[in-house]
Protein backbone atom coordinates (compact mmCIF):
# COMPACT_ATOMS: atom_id res chain seq x y z
CA UNK A 1 0.00 0.00 0.00
CA UNK A 2 1.07 3.58 -0.55
CA UNK A 3 0.16 6.97 0.82
CA UNK A 4 1.31 10.54 0.35
CA UNK A 5 3.46 11.95 3.13
CA UNK A 6 5.60 15.07 3.33
CA UNK A 7 5.56 15.50 -0.44
CA UNK A 8 6.51 11.91 -1.36
CA UNK A 9 4.90 8.46 -1.60
CA UNK A 10 5.56 6.05 1.26
CA UNK A 11 5.15 2.32 0.70
CA UNK A 12 3.94 0.39 3.75
CA UNK A 13 2.33 -2.81 5.02
CA UNK A 14 0.11 -3.48 8.03
CA UNK A 15 -0.35 -6.93 9.52
CA UNK A 16 -1.52 -8.41 12.82
CA UNK A 17 -3.71 -7.17 15.64
CA UNK A 18 -3.14 -5.48 18.97
CA UNK A 19 -1.38 -2.23 19.86
CA UNK A 20 0.56 -0.51 17.09
CA UNK A 21 4.22 -1.42 16.60
CA UNK A 22 6.15 0.44 13.90
CA UNK A 23 9.31 -1.07 12.39
CA UNK A 24 11.91 1.11 10.64
CA UNK A 25 14.68 -0.52 8.62
CA UNK A 26 18.39 0.05 7.98
CA UNK A 27 20.06 1.87 5.10
CA UNK A 28 19.97 -0.17 1.85
CA UNK A 29 17.17 -2.41 3.10
CA UNK A 30 13.40 -2.23 2.84
CA UNK A 31 10.44 -3.32 4.92
CA UNK A 32 11.30 -6.98 4.27
CA UNK A 33 14.33 -6.59 6.53
CA UNK A 34 11.81 -7.45 9.26
CA UNK A 35 10.53 -10.70 7.71
CA UNK A 36 12.09 -12.79 10.49
CA UNK A 37 10.19 -10.79 13.12
CA UNK A 38 6.76 -10.83 11.51
CA UNK A 39 5.45 -14.33 12.40
CA UNK A 40 5.87 -13.65 16.12
CA UNK A 41 5.18 -9.91 16.30
CA UNK A 42 1.92 -10.06 14.36
CA UNK A 43 0.48 -12.34 17.04
CA UNK A 44 0.88 -9.57 19.62
CA UNK A 45 0.85 -6.30 17.68
CA UNK A 46 -0.67 -4.47 14.76
CA UNK A 47 2.62 -4.12 12.90
CA UNK A 48 3.31 -1.22 10.57
CA UNK A 49 6.47 -1.55 8.50
CA UNK A 50 7.37 0.89 5.75
CA UNK A 51 10.02 1.72 3.18
CA UNK A 52 12.00 4.78 4.21
CA UNK A 53 12.40 7.65 1.74
CA UNK A 54 14.78 6.50 -0.99
CA UNK A 55 14.16 2.79 -0.45
CA UNK A 56 11.94 -0.02 -1.69
CA UNK A 57 8.63 1.15 -3.09
CA UNK A 58 8.82 4.65 -1.60
CA UNK A 59 9.84 7.75 -3.54
CA UNK A 60 13.54 8.43 -4.02
CA UNK A 61 13.91 12.11 -4.88
CA UNK A 62 17.36 13.32 -5.86
CA UNK A 63 19.35 15.52 -3.48
CA UNK A 64 20.51 15.39 0.12
CA UNK A 65 18.05 14.17 2.74
CA UNK A 66 17.96 15.02 6.44
CA UNK A 67 16.95 12.94 9.44
CA UNK A 68 14.42 15.64 10.31
CA UNK A 69 12.87 15.24 6.87
CA UNK A 70 12.68 11.46 7.31
CA UNK A 71 11.11 11.88 10.75
CA UNK A 72 8.50 14.16 9.22
CA UNK A 73 7.84 11.50 6.58
CA UNK A 74 6.92 9.18 9.44
CA UNK A 75 4.70 11.82 11.05
CA UNK A 76 2.82 12.18 7.77
CA UNK A 77 2.43 8.40 7.53
CA UNK A 78 1.06 8.27 11.07
CA UNK A 79 -1.38 11.08 10.29
CA UNK A 80 -2.56 9.31 7.13
CA UNK A 81 -3.19 6.10 9.10
CA UNK A 82 -4.69 7.80 12.15
CA UNK A 83 -1.93 6.59 14.48
CA UNK A 84 -1.70 8.61 17.70
CA UNK A 85 0.48 6.22 19.70
CA UNK A 86 2.76 3.34 18.74
CA UNK A 87 5.67 1.30 19.94
CA UNK A 88 8.74 1.94 17.75
CA UNK A 89 11.59 -0.32 16.75
CA UNK A 90 14.23 1.13 14.47
CA UNK A 91 17.50 -0.48 13.43
CA UNK A 92 20.55 1.53 12.34
CA UNK A 93 19.13 4.38 10.21
CA UNK A 94 15.72 3.44 11.60
CA UNK A 95 17.03 4.04 15.10
CA UNK A 96 18.33 7.45 14.08
CA UNK A 97 14.95 8.34 12.60
CA UNK A 98 13.33 7.16 15.83
CA UNK A 99 15.52 9.38 18.02
CA UNK A 100 14.89 12.35 15.75
CA UNK A 101 11.14 11.69 15.69
CA UNK A 102 10.88 11.31 19.48
CA UNK A 103 12.52 14.70 19.97
CA UNK A 104 10.66 16.40 17.13
CA UNK A 105 7.20 14.88 17.74
CA UNK A 106 7.01 13.88 21.43
CA UNK A 107 4.12 11.82 22.75
CA UNK A 108 3.71 9.33 19.91
CA UNK A 109 6.00 6.57 21.13
CA UNK A 110 4.78 4.32 23.94
CA UNK A 111 8.16 2.63 23.94
CA UNK A 112 11.23 2.99 21.73
CA UNK A 113 13.61 0.20 20.76
CA UNK A 114 16.87 1.39 19.18
CA UNK A 115 18.85 -1.40 17.58
CA UNK A 116 22.40 -1.31 16.20
CA UNK A 117 22.40 2.46 15.90
CA UNK A 118 24.12 5.58 17.13
CA UNK A 119 23.29 9.06 18.37
CA UNK A 120 26.53 10.59 17.07
CA UNK A 121 29.24 10.01 14.49
CA UNK A 122 32.62 11.53 15.45
CA UNK A 123 34.59 13.55 12.87
CA UNK A 124 36.99 10.71 12.07
CA UNK A 125 34.08 8.60 10.75
CA UNK A 126 32.84 11.20 8.25
CA UNK A 127 35.21 10.35 5.41
CA UNK A 128 33.80 6.92 4.50
CA UNK A 129 30.34 8.42 3.94
CA UNK A 130 31.75 10.70 1.25
CA UNK A 131 33.52 7.72 -0.29
CA UNK A 132 30.23 5.80 -0.42
CA UNK A 133 28.49 8.70 -2.13
CA UNK A 134 31.25 8.91 -4.73
CA UNK A 135 31.17 5.16 -5.40
CA UNK A 136 27.37 5.17 -5.83
CA UNK A 137 27.60 8.15 -8.18
CA UNK A 138 30.23 6.44 -10.31
CA UNK A 139 29.15 2.79 -10.26
CA UNK A 140 25.64 2.61 -8.86
CA UNK A 141 24.67 0.12 -6.17
CA UNK A 142 26.17 -3.07 -7.61
CA UNK A 143 29.43 -2.87 -5.62
CA UNK A 144 27.62 -2.49 -2.31
CA UNK A 145 25.95 -5.91 -2.11
CA UNK A 146 28.99 -7.90 -1.01
CA UNK A 147 30.44 -4.95 0.91
CA UNK A 148 27.35 -4.65 3.11
CA UNK A 149 27.01 -8.39 3.67
CA UNK A 150 30.59 -8.49 4.92
CA UNK A 151 29.93 -5.68 7.41
CA UNK A 152 26.42 -6.54 8.51
CA UNK A 153 26.91 -10.20 9.45
CA UNK A 154 29.53 -12.19 11.33
CA UNK A 155 31.96 -14.29 9.35
CA UNK A 156 30.33 -17.47 10.64
CA UNK A 157 26.88 -16.40 9.51
CA UNK A 158 28.15 -15.46 6.05
CA UNK A 159 29.85 -18.86 5.71
CA UNK A 160 26.60 -20.58 6.73
CA UNK A 161 24.96 -19.48 3.47
CA UNK A 162 21.71 -18.63 5.28
CA UNK A 163 18.85 -17.75 2.87
CA UNK A 164 18.53 -14.25 4.35
CA UNK A 165 21.93 -13.33 2.93
CA UNK A 166 20.68 -13.39 -0.66
CA UNK A 167 17.54 -11.44 0.25
CA UNK A 168 19.54 -8.71 1.94
CA UNK A 169 22.18 -8.61 -0.79
CA UNK A 170 19.45 -8.25 -3.42
CA UNK A 171 17.85 -5.48 -1.36
CA UNK A 172 21.12 -3.55 -1.23
CA UNK A 173 21.66 -3.80 -4.97
CA UNK A 174 18.02 -2.86 -5.67
CA UNK A 175 18.22 0.33 -3.61
CA UNK A 176 17.97 3.39 -5.81
CA UNK A 177 21.31 5.21 -5.98
CA UNK A 178 19.54 8.55 -5.47
CA UNK A 179 17.97 7.26 -2.28
CA UNK A 180 21.21 5.81 -0.98
CA UNK A 181 23.09 9.03 -1.69
CA UNK A 182 20.36 11.14 -0.11
CA UNK A 183 20.52 9.09 3.09
CA UNK A 184 24.32 9.10 3.12
CA UNK A 185 24.15 12.87 3.43
CA UNK A 186 21.79 12.62 6.41
CA UNK A 187 23.17 9.78 8.51
CA UNK A 188 26.66 11.09 9.44
CA UNK A 189 25.20 14.40 10.62
CA UNK A 190 23.40 12.82 13.57
CA UNK A 191 24.38 14.57 16.81
CA UNK A 192 21.71 13.90 19.41
CA UNK A 193 23.49 12.44 22.44
CA UNK A 194 23.12 15.56 24.60
CA UNK A 195 19.39 15.78 23.77
CA UNK A 196 18.45 12.17 24.51
CA UNK A 197 17.66 12.94 28.15
CA UNK A 198 14.62 14.86 26.88
CA UNK A 199 13.03 11.70 25.44
CA UNK A 200 10.59 10.46 28.06
CA UNK A 201 9.31 7.16 26.67
CA UNK A 202 10.75 3.87 27.98
CA UNK A 203 13.71 2.94 25.78
CA UNK A 204 15.59 -0.27 25.04
CA UNK A 205 18.92 -0.29 23.23
CA UNK A 206 19.91 -3.51 21.42
CA UNK A 207 23.29 -4.10 19.80
CA UNK A 208 25.07 -7.03 18.21
CA UNK A 209 28.25 -7.78 20.15
CA UNK A 210 30.28 -7.81 16.91
CA UNK A 211 28.66 -4.84 15.17
CA UNK A 212 31.53 -2.95 13.47
CA UNK A 213 29.58 0.07 12.21
CA UNK A 214 27.56 1.02 15.28
CA UNK A 215 29.53 -0.87 17.93
CA UNK A 216 28.71 -1.62 21.55
CA UNK A 217 30.47 1.59 22.62
CA UNK A 218 27.92 3.67 20.67
CA UNK A 219 25.04 1.71 22.21
CA UNK A 220 26.51 2.38 25.67
CA UNK A 221 26.68 6.10 24.87
CA UNK A 222 22.94 6.12 24.12
CA UNK A 223 22.21 4.03 27.21
CA UNK A 224 24.24 6.33 29.46
CA UNK A 225 22.55 9.41 28.01
CA UNK A 226 19.04 8.07 28.72
CA UNK A 227 18.38 7.51 32.42
CA UNK A 228 16.23 4.43 32.98
CA UNK A 229 16.94 2.92 29.57
CA UNK A 230 17.88 -0.74 29.19
CA UNK A 231 20.75 -2.20 27.16
CA UNK A 232 20.87 -5.68 25.63
CA UNK A 233 24.05 -6.93 23.93
CA UNK A 234 23.37 -9.88 21.64
CA UNK A 235 26.25 -12.38 21.30
CA UNK A 236 27.23 -13.83 17.92
CA UNK A 237 25.63 -11.00 15.97
CA UNK A 238 26.93 -8.08 13.94
CA UNK A 239 24.88 -5.19 12.50
CA UNK A 240 21.64 -6.88 11.43
CA UNK A 241 21.16 -8.56 14.79
CA UNK A 242 17.43 -8.99 14.13
CA UNK A 243 18.27 -11.45 11.34
CA UNK A 244 21.39 -13.12 12.64
CA UNK A 245 19.96 -13.81 16.11
CA UNK A 246 16.22 -13.63 15.55
CA UNK A 247 15.19 -15.40 18.76
CA UNK A 248 17.35 -13.23 21.03
CA UNK A 249 16.22 -10.06 19.24
CA UNK A 250 12.52 -10.93 19.37
CA UNK A 251 12.73 -11.93 23.03
CA UNK A 252 14.43 -8.66 23.93
CA UNK A 253 11.87 -6.59 22.03
CA UNK A 254 8.70 -8.34 23.20
CA UNK A 255 9.94 -8.79 26.76
CA UNK A 256 10.76 -5.10 27.08
CA UNK A 257 7.38 -3.95 25.79
CA UNK A 258 5.60 -6.43 28.08
CA UNK A 259 7.43 -5.05 31.11
CA UNK A 260 6.18 -1.54 30.33
CA UNK A 261 2.52 -2.57 30.21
Amino acid sequence: MKTKSNGIEINYEIEGSGPWLTLSHSLCCDLHMWDEQMPELTKKFKVLRFDTRGHGGSSAPAGAYTLEQMADDVRGLFDALGIKQTHWCGLSMGGMIGQTFALRHPGYFQTMILADTTSYYPPETQGPWGDRIKLAQEKGMAPFGDLMIGRWFTEGYVKSGAPALKRIGDSVRATKAEGFIGCCHAIPKINLTAKLKDIKCPTLIIVGEQDPGTPVSMARDIHNAMPGSELVIIPNAAHLSNIEQTRAFNDALTGFIARQS
